[in-house]
């Protein structure tokens, strides 16, 4: 991943300098460059993979990246140059980073550096979401409990009513679901490659109950899975605070949670008879709103055009999902109109293209 993050313009990089890269030669070679778009040759001379970046040493914001360069290899960064002072810091697998001497280039302002982001810095965002998680893990148990009581009672109708309650629950916890472990699967994992498909022993979760409550099964048969589902989300409640949560993983699932949105519930993939993937939808969207709150305080120094962006596409997509939102229904998929399915799908893909850069601008670089 080379110049990830610098701004890039139209131009044609100009002409190449050739800097060395290792624990004792970092930025060897590295001379004034003009400005504008330049490629750097980083070529690593010595004996360990290294991280690179350019950086401006003041500050220690990055305009360009490359990761796990191996030794003997060569590789290109471009990045756009400007007025500004420049170092190379090079952080060798297992060794400490060095930094070159800096270089003072004259001119204008061009592309804005990022400053790297640490743990430290995701540490109040994590807590935050941790606490959103656990209140939200919280209601699930409830709901499922009641879930399952209702089956028990042969109340199928309600029960039909608190799966939806409950699945829109546990879909707005989206950023979570790496940290749930086996908990995932087991509560909201699809027959998609089960050898019983939809029979498979191992079929269990929302999406069971959703297939037999509207397949006609009969509440004996629901019985054990809405148990199932109720004990599996106590369990996933007093887990969860013992379980480890990356930090580096709210700046992926900002993007990861309404790409899940668009491949499995937009296209309908995962319903299972209750037609209910927008009313899923609509709790993903909660759930990237929540997230995108708790990151507000690091993107707003970093990119502050991007989260009025952002807020622009979130409430375009949230007005089409209300529209498909009735009262106690929703909608299905494959009943929108072709225009308005068009719209969903292609302002949830504006969304995403403008939440992309979030997991690079936010990306954890413990070395740079």
């Amino acid at each position: 991943m080379a110049g990830l993050i610098v701004a890039v313009s139209g131009s044609e990089p100009g002409g190449s300098q050739t800097v060395a890269v290792s624990e004792t030669e970092c930025g060897k070679g590295f001379t004034p460059p003009e400005p504008g778009r330049q490629t750097f040759q980083m070529h690593n001379t010595g004996d360990k993979t290294s991280e690179v970046y350019l950086v401006d040493p003041a500050t220690n914001a990055v305009y360009g990246e490359i990761e796990g360069l191996a030794p003997g290899t060569t590789r290109d960064l471009v990045a756009t140059v400007a007025g500004g002072s420049y170092a190379w810091r090079c952080v060798p697998t297992g060794g400490k980073a060095v930094t070159s001497k800096a270089v003072r280039v004259s001119g204008g302002a061009g592309a804005k550096a990022v400053v790297p982001v640490s743990e430290k810095d995701l540490a109040a965002p994590l807590a935050a979401y941790r606490t959103y998680v656990e209140q939200g893990l919280a209601t699930l148990v409830t709901q499922t409990r009641k879930l399952s009581d209702d089956v028990s009672a042969g109340h199928l109708d309600a029960a039909r009513a608190d799966w939806l309650t409950a699945h829109r629950t546990y879909s707005s916890l989206g950023a979570a679901y790496g940290t749930f472990e086996d908990f995932d699967q087991k509560i909201n994992g699809r027959p998609d490659g089960l050898p019983g498909g939809v029979n498979d022993k191992d079929f269990t979760g929302f999406h069971r109950l959703e297939y037999g409550l509207w397949h006609g099964q009969s509440a004996d048969r629901l019985k054990a899975p809405a148990q199932q589902l109720a004990d599996d989300a106590a369990g996933l409640r007093k887990a969860f605070p013992t379980q480890t949560f990356d930090p580096g993983d709210l700046p992926l699932r900002a993007h990861e949670i309404l790409e899940n949105t668009l491949q499995f519930e937009l296209s309908g993939d995962a319903d299972q008879g209750s037609g209910t993937e927008l009313a899923t939808a609509d709790a993903n969207l909660a759930g990237t709103r929540e997230l995108l709150t708790v990151l507000k305080p690091l993107l707003t120094t970093r990119a502050p055009k991007l989260l009025p962006t952002v807020d622009a596409d979130v409430a375009r997509v949230q007005k089409l999902l209300d529209a498909a939102h009735h009262g106690d229904s929703w909608t299905p998929v494959d009943r929108l109109d072709e225009t308005a399915r068009d719209r969903l799908n292609g302002a949830t893909g504006q969304l995403l293209e403008d939440l992309a850069p979030i997991p690079d601008l936010l990306e954890i670089r413990k070395s740079a």
